[in-house]
Order: structure tokens, then C-alpha cells, then sequence
């Protein structure tokens, strides 16, 4: 089996299979080196650049369900496409990404690829693209309807003051920053700052 063959069979596994072969495309144009994560708690997916090899990498996380992960993948291709025209110079998620992302993104972005809850939601959120998708409280929950069963939330739907069991610890929720909240651990009264999108149980409401 040909490369080609073999990640093609990759995304369709991943994304939804009508954009399964864009997602190819994208791979064998902009010649990136592509890893699929076990899930991080501080992130879907991200993009590097190594000065010294000259490679690009994208990683996403594997348990993303297949519109989350189409989704957090053109992101990552976004940032190699803004990378490429503008270096450093380009602020992460500036108006580069952002006119990058909703371009990468325009070949799939119909109901086709997605439900027509998260076509809709996905029209309204690349009006002015965020950081990440989580950070659109519509487009997240609607993305997370098509998720497996679990009682795990992620923290950003925790309220300050509740506890909440996270990695086999009990915090409490003290303050919430932008992308991330402080955290006090119950048992040894430490503070952490913890990602607004890891996976927490909720302990006490």
C-alpha cells in the first residue's frame, strides 16, 4: 500500500469520509509530517515548526469525534499556511489565521461533511474564527453532542467554587483566566492552573 493509500485510509477513519480526500490533499501539498495523539488535557491539536529539520508537524488528539477532528485539523493547517506566508511575524491567531483558516476550511464546509446543526454553528463561528473551537461555547457544545458517552465535562463548565475530580485529584475551581483556570488541589491546598478545556467529573455542584 502506497502512502497515499495508507493515510487517506487514515482520515477516513478521523473525518467525516466526504472530506476525507481534501484532508489527503492538504497532506501531500503542504508536506507536513502528521501524528495522531493520544488525548492531551491541555490540547486538540497543534502545529510546529523545527528551524532545525525544516519540518512541519501537526498533531491531533484521537479520541476527538470525526467533526471535532476535521475541524481542529484544518485549524493546524491554517497555522502552516499563515507560517509559510508570514513567518513569526504573524500573531498566532491574528487576521492571517483567521482569513487562513475560513480559506483552508471553505472546500468542506457544507452539509455534505457536516449535520446541518454543525454546518450552521460552523457558519456563525468563522464570521470571526477564536483560538479554538472550544472557545465558542455554541460550536463546542454542539461538536461535543457527537462525542461517546461520558460523565466527563470539560472545566470550563465547572463554576468557580465547585470541586471536581480531575486525574484521579479533587480541586476546587477558584478563578477563571482566559484559556485556563486557577485551580486549588483539596488535599495539599497547592494551586494549579489547569486548561479550561481538560476533561474533569464533577464532585459537588
Amino acid at each position: 500500500m502506497n502512502s497515499g493509500n495508507r493515510y487517506l485510509n487514515v482520515f477516513e477513519r478521523f473525518v467525516p469520509e466526504p472530506a476525507a480526500a481534501y484532508c489527503l490533499k492538504l497532506y501531500e501539498y503542504f508536506g507536513f509530517e502528521f501524528k495522531i495523539k493520544k488525548s492531551r488535557q491541555t490540547k486538540l491539536g497543534d502545529y510546529r515548526y523545527s528551524p532545525q529539520t525544516k519540518k512541519h508537524t501537526i498533531t491531533i488528539n484521537n479520541d476527538l469525534n470525526p467533526y471535532a477532528f476535521l475541524v481542529t485539523y484544518l485549524h493546524e493547517v491554517a497555522h502552516l499556511v499563515t507560517f509559510d506566508e508570514h513567518g513569526r511575524k504573524a500573531a498566532p491567531h491574528g487576521t492571517e489565521w483567521k482569513n487562513n483558516f475560513k480559506r483552508v476550511a471553505q472546500p468542506v464546509l457544507n452539509q455534505q461533511v457536516f449535520p446541518e446543526t454543525v454546518f450552521i454553528a460552523l457558519q456563525n463561528y468563522f464570521k470571526n474564527p477564536k483560538a479554538a473551537s472550544c472557545s465558542d461555547p455554541v460550536l463546542y457544545n454542539i461538536l461535543r453532542q457527537f462525542d461517546g458517552p461520558t460523565d466527563l465535562i470539560p472545566l470550563s463548565k465547572i463554576k468557580v467554587g465547585d470541586i471536581f475530580d480531575f486525574q484521579g485529584k479533587e480541586f476546587q475551581k477558584l478563578e477563571k483566566k482566559r484559556t485556563r483556570s486557577v485551580c486549588l488541589e483539596v488535599k495539599t491546598n497547592r494551586r494549579y492552573l489547569i486548561s479550561e478545556i481538560a476533561r474533569v467529573k464533577i464532585v459537588s455542584d
